[in-house]
């Protein structure tokens, strides 16, 4: 994990550079020596917050230096985005024999206007989001999903509470959940109680997700024990209005393949509706060629902070929204929080209900 975290800085530092090359040259009276000697400074607060947080988690100090580390990560992808860009304009105006004596305050605003956003994007409560989908034979419901939470250090329970009072407020029939929910930190079994509290007429069901695994994986089937929400690992229940809820392990982490897919949906009952709970929007064809009717995943976040999302698509095809797989319906989440970076941008975080033939 210390290896990753410092190719982790060393790509951030590398970004900076750009940042500071524009700086340079909008502002030459400025030049490049204090600006690099600040970018190296918050570099190494940054690594120290990213590697001594995992250990060090409760206190003031330390949930201030793991919301610094993480939000100044995520300042300095949107400063390389934009300042990469403002760079290639500029050349190109050059080249044209174009002013651009305007360009370097015209930078610094769009920058402003940016973080503002994504400060409003990261820490606002996120909406309301109702999904439509027809399932022949299903009887009607609205399914809550609680997906990408990221809860700990990154993530109060305050906020968490108002999340699940917003979910309480739809009444909805089941919470399924979809993984990534706890990751480390303090007051772990006050998370697990507010989600237990909320209580619906066909339950709490979910799966695990990437992150499950990375901090423990017998920590968080624990905390999902705690928390109310029966687990699903290549297995399936049936709620209690026919409805039958298989639930992956997290496909890459666990490396679930097609065939365990197959296997499992094949020994489902084909007459009864079928909902198929993934975090990871992977191996969609192969769950709709063997019977599921509305499949649900998260992990993706879509994107977080845009431009990243392009990346992201390029691994995950389908990255967000509703998708038609067959006669399968697909809905990918966004989350209802963030990982890490407690910002957004251009992608926000949703709390969404399914709402299937209402």
């Amino acid at each position: 994990m210390g290896a990753f975290y410092f190719i982790f800085c060393l790509v951030a530092f590398l970004m900076q550079l750009v940042t500071v090359a524009w700086i340079g040259r909008c502002f030459p009276q400025i030049g490049v020596k204090w600006p690099l000697l600040i970018v190296i400074f918050f570099s190494a607060v940054m690594l120290a917050g990213f590697t001594l947080t995992r250990t060090h988690q409760a206190g003031a100090f330390w949930s201030a230096l793991y919301y610094f580390s993480y939000t100044y990560f995520g300042l300095v992808f949107l400063a390389f985005t934009f300042c990469t860009g403002f760079l290639i304009l500029n050349q190109i105006l050059t080249l044209c024999h174009v002013p651009t004596g305007w360009m370097g305050p015209a930078s610094f605003i769009t920058l402003g206007v940016v973080f503002v956003l994504s400060f409003w994007g990261g820490f606002s409560t996120p909406k309301i989001k109702k999904v439509a989908v027809q399932i022949p034979g299903a009887p009607p419901m609205k399914l809550a999903l609680l997906a990408d939470t990221h809860l700990g250090m990154g993530v109060s329970l305050k906020r968490l509470d108002k999340a699940m009072t917003r979910i309480e407020a739809q009444n909805p029939d089941a919470l399924l959940v979809l993984g990534d929910i706890f990751e480390y930190g303090p007051h772990r079994g006050k998370y697990a109680a507010r989600i237990r509290q909320t209580r619906t007429p066909l339950g709490s069901v979910g799966v695990l997700g990437n992150h499950e695994y990375y901090v423990g994986y017998g920590d968080s089937k624990q905390f999902f024990k705690e928390a109310g929400i029966t687990l699903l690992e290549n297995t399936a229940v049936t709620l209690p209005n026919g409805v039958q809820v298989a639930g992956l392990k997290d496909i890459r982490t666990a490396r679930v393949s097609a065939e365990q897919v197959a296997h499992l949906l094949d020994g489902l009952n084909p007459t009864q509706p079928i909902i198929l709970l993934s975090h990871t929007p992977s191996l969609e064809n192969t769950a709709a060629v063997h019977g599921a009717d509305l499949m649900l995943s998260g992990h993706t976040h879509n994107g977080q902070l845009w431009p990243f999302n392009y990346l992201v698509k390029l691994v995950f095809p389908h990255i967000y929204g509703l998708y038609e797989i067959g006669k399968m319906k697909l809905y990918v989440t966004s989350g209802v929080f963030y990982w890490g970076i407690p910002l957004r941008f251009l992608a926000p975080a949703e709390i969404v209900m399914i709402e299937v033939n209402q």
